[in-house]
Order: C-alpha cells, then structure tokens, then sequence
C-alpha cells in the first residue's frame, strides 16, 4: 500500500509540474490595451456595465457599415476592408463580448441575446438610425440573429462565411466542418475545453490559425501573437467555452425567408470550417441575396483576399436602393 501510494504522489506532483510549466497565464490587460488599443480605438461604456473596444472610422455623414469579427478574433480581421473602404463609407467595428480588449462582461453571460443586445446598445450609443451590419463567421451569425430581431434597423446585410445554417456537409466527401480545426476541436469537447482556461500553447493557436485559411501569406508572427494574446485576455477563455458548451441551435428557413433584407454573401470556396454549401444555403432561402464564391480561398476572405471582397463591397454598397441613410441621427 505504501508503494501504491509513492507512485500516486510522484504521478501526482509530475502533473502538476507539467502544469506549471505548459500554463500559460492572463495577459495583462493594461499592456494589452498599449500594444492594440491605440489611435483610433475608444472603449465605450454601455448602459449594460460592459466597456466595449471599438473603432470609427471614415465621414460621419456616410453611409455606415458595421462588422463583427468571428469567433477568438478581434475588430483588426477588419483592417484589410478599412483601409479600402473608409474614404467611402463609415466602418464601426468592435470587439465583441469576451473577445480582444472588450473581455469579460459582468454578468459573464455569452448567449446569442448577449451579442445581439451589444450591437443593439453599441448602436445606440453611436447615435446610428439604420446601417449595413456584416459579420465573419460568428459575427456573421449574430449579424442574422440581429437582423431577425430588428430588421428595421438594417439597410443590408453583408455575411462572410457566416454562423448559423444547418450543419452542412463537403458535397464530395462530408469531411468539411470545424473538426478539422484544432482550436475548435478543443473548444468543443467537454472536460478538455476546461484545460483551456489555464494551458493555451501559441502552436495551438497558430495551428487553428493555419487550419482556417488558405492563404498561408496571412498567417504572420503578428497575427499569431494577436490572436494568441487576445485570447488570454482576462475573461476571454472562460467565455469561448461557456459559447462551445451552448446547445447549437441553427436557423430555419422560415426565419431566413422572413429577412427580405438585401444581402451580400462572400464565401470561401475552400473554407474548412464552414462549408460552402451553408452559404449556398444561405443565398437559397435569403429573399433578396447575392453570392460571391472566391476559389481557393479558406475562412476569413476579408483577410485572405482584401481586394476583390472590398470591391465586391463597394459595388454592393453602390447599388443599394438610394434611400440608404447616413446611420446618423
């Protein structure tokens, strides 16, 4: 018995030396704030308690755009589109609760009512009447999330690889989906995901990154340190596995064909996380929508190809009915 017992303590005290050694603690937030909070960042207290990080930029009397980053990104996935488009039009961005410098909120709630309520305050406190919301991923699902809850406040919608259909399958051989995502992967399995909260290598993150893309030009020391220290933003990792732990409940068609919303849909052809076939899901039941397919591109098209989804952008923006307002009261 005393032998079953030394080897239970040494197993013992060798994991929780492994522990401390692979943890990977909080980033601080003030130095967090130093490096990416700068010109032209605000942090905007809402009515809820929440601060919110977020950037405004180009002519206040312009049509405004607002964008919501995805899952464990940040408002700076949106850099590429603001370079191109803000001489044009007003870009709200922000980073969403429990995401970039935005992190926890005070009631550590993540439900899709959350979000929803947030682009609802964060507009309000802008002072915007009616504007074009667009999303990646995650936000592209909020995006409709909002919509369906306050479609009198949208010109358009603009849904980049976008949340929310029916699980979809690889139309050749059903492998697509975010199991092939390590970080997501991780996220989504129960007792595992907790690890989270304490052990979070940069070669996960860098992976995950890697795996989301196609164009590997874009995976970039800088980008992996951001994404890396951003999710060990104080709250950050405790509210990515409160959203994995949630019941996924997609929509419907129904509530699809009920948004006669005009809406724009870029979607990467190669995109290993959510399939094609959602978006075209999407561009099947949406009322009043368009496509664009970008070949051998993976998630995050905003990123992966500036040029071409910033001027497909702009042309949809253009051709929107002219009693577009400026989103400015």
């Amino acid at each position: 018995m005393k032998w079953l017992l030394r080897i239970i303590g040494v197993v013992v005290a060798l994991l929780v030396i492994a522990f401390l050694f692979l943890r990977t603690p909080d980033t601080d937030p003030a130095e967090m704030r130093a490096k990416y909070g700068g010109e032209p960042s605000q942090f905007v207290e809402l009515d809820s308690g929440l601060v919110v990080h977020l950037r405004d930029e180009g002519p206040r009397d312009a049509p405004a755009i607002v964008l919501l980053h995805g899952s464990n990104a940040d408002l700076l996935t949106w850099n590429p589109w603001v370079e191109r488009l803000s001489d044009t039009y007003r870009i709200i961005r922000f980073d969403q609760p429990g995401h970039g410098l935005t992190g926890a909120t005070p009631d550590e709630d993540y439900t899709i009512q959350t979000y929803v309520d947030t682009i609802d305050r964060v507009a309000g406190k802008l002072k915007l009447t009616r504007f074009t919301l667009g999303g990646n991923s995650m936000g592209g699902g909020h995006t409709l999330a909002y919509a369906l809850q306050h479609p009198e406040r949208l010109e358009a919608m603009i849904l980049v690889d976008a949340g929310g259909p029916p699980r979809q399958k690889n139309d050749e051989d059903g492998t697509k989906g975010s199991g092939g995502n390590i970080g997501f992967t991780i996220a989504q399995t129960p007792g595992v995901r907790e690890l989270m909260k304490h052990v979070t290598p940069r070669s996960m993150v860098e992976q995950s990154l890697r795996q989301s893309v196609t164009n590997q030009d874009i995976v970039t020391d800088e980008a992996v340190d951001r994404y890396w220290e951003m999710l060990r933003y104080p709250g950050n990792r405790a509210a990515t596995i409160f959203r994995f732990s949630q019941t996924r409940v997609p929509f419907t068609e129904e509530q699809m064909a009920s948004l006669d919303i005009p809406s724009l849909i870029i979607w990467g052809e190669e995109d290993a996380i959510i399939p094609l076939s959602a978006g075209e899901w999407l561009n099947t039941h949406l009322p009043n929508s368009e496509l664009l397919v970008l070949p051998n591109i993976g998630h995050l098209p905003m990123e992966e190809a500036p040029n071409e989804t910033a001027a497909t952008v702009r042309s949809f923006m253009a051709n929107l009915p002219e009693t577009i307002e400026t989103g400015a009261e």
